[in-house]
């Protein structure tokens, strides 16, 4: 959670210039992460990396987490 905070803020409402995440599609969330975590998001800066580092079922339950979260 921490590493997702850092960028995307708590409970994924994100500061100005970074993307927020709350109420986000739970299906669009997963997607872009799994396209993260394949490289198919070239001009990424660390979410290539942090991607990498969770399971699909985990992908699904953070998705899950902020598409359940107020924007």
């Amino acid at each position: 959670a921490a590493s997702c905070a850092a960028c995307h803020g708590t409970n994924g409402q994100a500061q100005a210039g970074m993307v927020p995440l709350a109420g986000q599609p739970a299906l669009l969330i997963a997607q872009k992460m799994q396209d993260f975590k394949a490289g198919r998001v070239p001009t990424a800066t660390i979410m290539h990396q942090l991607a990498k580092g969770y399971s699909d079922d985990e992908i699904t339950a953070i998705a899950a987490f902020f598409a359940a979260q107020k924007k």
